[in-house]
């Protein structure tokens, strides 16, 4: 089955017009995207965009051979001029089969939002998944692996953490990100968030066979984020995670009695989670870290040396002296074993610390020194490793 896609972008297009975003301002080139339209062995159109003729004509394809087109989007959409000798675009109904003189056997999909999904089946047996902007599956479950998913990736990658935990999604599935807006810079910026999700862009007019061989993104299987105060490392590390099912995230500040401030962050972090997810409040790494199971994300392992500091007496000059830092040292040594010896995917938030000014305490810059020790020592087991700074994540390792 070959599909072309005729355009990549989001409903009104990318760059938007007139907007003055940075984003837009970079969409130039293969980064600039017409609306998305999927045109399939030439027979079925999925989505009417404007343009559809000469996008065609320059990907060097007609739309001459089309039987059918079918629109995906919530509504209709603004009136577009349907090219000469096109049927009528319709919609299928969720649930109902619709079979092609061509031989393609079209399902329309359910989804959770307003919208039409389809699944589309080659004479040959291959099967492509196209979901549109902003639509997920509804009650996906004991489903076979697709070919080819091509969907909203970056406004929806919970629809992929579905697919994974039904079955739609296996090891070579090929997922192929749509609907792209001016939410995500273009570029290796885009490229980067996709490859973390297991997905891939391509430019407008590109054709794929469904069903081809082509290289899944290469997880890394244990990751790193680095970074200072409010610099968005939190929001990298569970973005690197979002398309995963049942992923655990081990929260290693606990709460703290009759701290309002506190509690407003740890509810912060709670809302942006996705449902599926499960919270263990704990410090308790080695023995997660040892057991299988689903992703791991743990933030942060400045609370956990804090927590660990605590246990030892390090804050204290003699206690430190008589026996805690040896103490604190082989607990360190303990959790740096598990992350090497670990067969889970992980991902660890840590504070960058030492940039600025020197503590003023011994206390606290025995924090500091060894805060920077154990980022060293676990960023060496890991595949890995960013730094993120003002928002902007970049790869130290990996």
């Amino acid at each position: 089955m070959e599909l072309t896609l005729l355009g990549t972008g989001a409903p009104v297009g990318l760059p938007r017009p007139d907007c003055p975003c940075a984003a837009c301002a970079l969409a130039r080139g293969r980064d600039a995207r017409a609306a998305t339209a999927l045109l399939v062995d030439g027979a079925l159109l999925l989505d009417l965009t404007p343009g559809a003729a000469l996008a065609a004509a320059r990907a060097g394809h007609t739309l001459a051979g089309v039987r059918q087109v079918l629109l995906t989007h919530p509504h209709d959409g603004p009136a577009v001029e349907l090219p000469a000798g096109l049927p009528a675009a319709g919609r299928v109904p969720d649930g109902r089969r619709l079979t092609l003189i061509s031989g393609h056997r079209v399902l329309a999909v359910p989804l959770d939002s307003p919208g039409t999904g389809y699944e589309v089946t080659s004479p040959e047996g291959e099967r492509l998944l196209y979901l549109p902007p902003g639509g997920a599956p509804a009650g996906a479950a004991g489903m076979r692996p697709y070919d080819m998913v091509v969907a909203d990736v970056a406004g929806r990658p919970d629809a992929l953490a579905r697919l994974r935990a039904a079955g739609g999604i296996g090891p070579a599935t090929d997922v192929i990100a749509v609907h792209l807006d001016h939410d995500v810079p273009p570029g290796r910026e885009l490229e980067r968030r996709l490859a973390a999700l297991g997905a891939r862009a391509v430019p407008d007019g590109t054709t794929l066979t469904v069903g081809e061989y082509h290289a899944v993104p290469d997880l890394p299987r244990r990751t790193l984020v680095l970074g200072g105060a409010r610099s968005g490392k939190s929001v990298e590390a569970e973005r690197r995670l979002a398309a995963f099912p049942q992923v655990v995230y081990v929260a290693t500040g606990g709460l703290r009695d009759g701290d309002a401030e506190w509690a407003a962050r740890v509810g912060l972090h709670r809302e942006r989670r996705p449902s599926s997810w499960r919270t263990e409040e704990t410090c308790e790494l080695a023995p997660l870290l040892e057991e299988p199971g689903p992703p791991l994300l743990v933030d942060c392992l400045a609370l956990w040396l804090t927590d660990a500091m605590d246990r030892v007496g390090a804050w204290d000059d003699e206690k430190w002296a008589a026996g805690g830092e040896r103490a604190l040292k082989e607990r360190t040594a303990e959790l740096v074993a598990a992350v090497r010896g670990t067969s889970r995917t992980l991902v660890a938030v840590s504070n960058e610390v030492g940039s600025g000014v020197v503590p003023a305490t011994s206390s606290g810059r025995r924090f500091r020194d060894e805060l920077g020790r154990l980022n060293a020592a676990f960023a060496a087991e890991c595949e890995q490793v960013l730094l993120v700074v003002a928002g902007q994540a970049l790869t130290l390792r990996g």
